[in-house]
This record gives C-alpha cells, structure tokens and sequence, in this order.
C-alpha cells in the first residue's frame, strides 16, 4: 500500500494499534464502574500538561502524563469520599484544566491554532519517533496491569466492600485504575485527540457488551474491535484529509450500531439453542473465593462461575463473588 511507504504513516498505524489495545482494556473498568466520562473529564486536565511543554518547551506528552496522573488521583479521592459538593469540585478541575490549558499554550512560543488542534482532534502527522516511543512504554504498562490484575479489579469495581473483606487493597487499586486511566488518554492523545479519547475508551466496550456474555469476552472483543477501528480510522484519515480522532470515533460508533442490529437475532438463536442458559455470567474467579467452586460448594463449569438470581441470595449475606458483567 502507498501510504505505507511513508515513514509519519508507519509509526501513526503502530500507535494506533497501542491505542487500540489500551484505551478499551482500561474503558473496560470504567464501564463496569459506571464511570464512562471518566476519560472525558481526565482528557480536559490533559490540556494543562499539554500547555505546560509548550511553555517550557519540554515534551508535551510526558507533561500531560504528570497533570493526568495528578488530577485523576484528585478525581478518585473526590470520588471516594462521595459527598455533595464532590460533582462542583470535579467540574471546577475539568473546566480549569481546559482553560488553563488554552492560557498556556497562548502564552507560549508555538501558540497557534493549528498546534493546539492537533491534540485536540488526533493527527497522524504529528506522531514523532519520539512521541512513539514514549507511547509504547506507556501502552506496555496499561497490558500489563489491566491484564495482570484483572481479578483483583474486576473485583474492586463489582463490590468494593466484598473486596475489602477479602483484603484487597481497594484504595490502592482505585488509585492505580485512575491513574491508568489518566495513561490511556495521554498515549491516545496524539492518534484519537484530547476531546474523543474517551469515546474510544467506552464505545468498543459497549459494542462488546451487546454480543458477548462473560467479563473476559467483553475486554478481549473490545480490544479487538478498539484496534480495528483505530487501524481502520487512521489509514481513513490518510485517504480523506481528516483528523484521525473524528474518523476512528465514527467507525466506532458504526460498530456500535452493527453489532446491536445483529445481538437481538443472535441472543434469539442462543435462547433457543440453549433456553436453561442465564444471561449473565462471570468468568473472572474473585480474591477470596475457591477457583474450582461457589460458596455452597458446587462445581461451575470450568473457567466460568454462573450468576446466582438475586432472589435466591438471603438478606444479610455476603455478596456473591460470581456477580458478572450483565450482558
């Protein structure tokens, strides 16, 4: 192909394929957790950092890194704390950041529309070896927590009290996932842009989730399908002229829309094909629980622990270490 032949086209596809592996692999908690605009208000925050390289003319990637980490540990403390005035404070850190942001690269020497706008928006053009690098690192660190500790924070954003018994240290984790969340949208920044990230983050996920029945299934499609339309999207933009993060968001939003044309006729054939199956299931073994059966000493099929209806569950108990992710 002609467009790779150029070196700018060879290293935007590399990042799209990192951004297309870590930006659902984390989405996937964030959805579980209900938390979806998570990516959106951290990607605002971004823009201070980015602001902040222009002015001191360092790299804007790794000052993103530093204020994304910064106010997504303020986001989760904010969170965990859960009082009123929590959303007020939340929304005074993602408009600040953005106008901060805006005020710095103003007041820098390469203040111009056109450079703001490609971390804004993605650009394919604008993804340097260096920049490529430092989203490898990034990436590699996102795969290896969201994979490696997959038990331990599906658990967290199920049930935190559960976790908490079974002596997972929840505000650890809880700090670790938004810290990796702020990761994600500093690598995706430069493919999908600052304002889309997030849709990049939950979408894949939400289009898994219309076809799948187990939490693995869900995060492995929604990796696969975050690196389709990220592939798909950036080799799109080269063709028509288009910012790359536009591009890779409307492809996904059509997957979205594919997949929930075709997961009404498919569930129909499942419930036929298999009427006594349930139509939730978790194949992660929780912390605390014995891998090779539930609470009341049954063997689950192996590799996955069937949801118990709530109904059978009596008041007072402990909660269920098979509750999954309802598709």
């Amino acid at each position: 192909m002609e467009m790779l032949e150029f070196d700018f086209m060879q290293r935007a596809l590399i990042a799209a394929v990192l951004v297309g592996i870590t930006a659902p692999a984390v989405g996937v908690y964030l959805v579980q957790r209900r938390q979806a605009l998570m990516g959106d208000g951290i990607g605002h925050v971004a823009l201070t950092g980015v602001g902040l390289g222009f002015l001191f003319q360092a790299n804007p990637v790794w000052m993103a890194v530093l204020v994304c980490v910064l106010g997504a540990v303020v986001m989760e403390l904010v969170r965990s704390r859960g009082n009123q005035r929590g959303d007020i404070a939340l929304a005074m850190l993602f408009y600040g950041g953005m106008a901060c942001g805006k005020l710095l690269v103003s007041m820098s020497a390469q203040a111009g529309s056109g450079n703001l706008e490609s971390y804004l928006w993605g650009s394919i053009l604008t993804v340097s070896p260096g920049d490529l690098t430092t989203i490898a690192v990034l990436a590699a660190i996102v795969v290896a927590v969201t994979f490696g500790l997959r038990r331990q924070l599906f658990a967290i954003c199920q049930d935190e009290e559960f976790a908490r018994v079974t002596g997972i240290p929840v505000r650890l984790l809880n700090l670790l996932l938004a810290v990796m969340a702020a990761v994600t949208v500093t690598v995706a920044m430069r493919v999908v842009g600052l304002l889309l990230v997030s849709a990049l983050m939950v979408v894949p996920v939400a289009a898994a989730q219309q076809v799948t029945r187990s939490f693995r299934a869900t995060q492995t499609a929604a990796v696969g399908l975050g690196v389709t339309v990220a592939v798909l999207g950036v080799a799109g933009s080269y063709e028509a002229d288009v910012p790359s993060g536009p591009a890779i968001v409307l492809l996904a939003i059509a997957a979205f829309a594919l997949l929930g044309a075709v997961a009404g006729p498919l569930a129909g054939r499942r419930n036929r094909t298999s009427p006594d199956a349930g139509p939730e299931v978790c194949d992660v073994v929780l912390p605390g629980r014995p891998e090779g059966g539930d609470a009341a000493g049954s063997a689950p099929e192996e590799g996955r622990a069937t949801v118990p209806p709530a109904r059978n569950e009596p008041r007072g108990s402990e909660p269920s270490a098979g509750r999954g992710l309802a598709q």
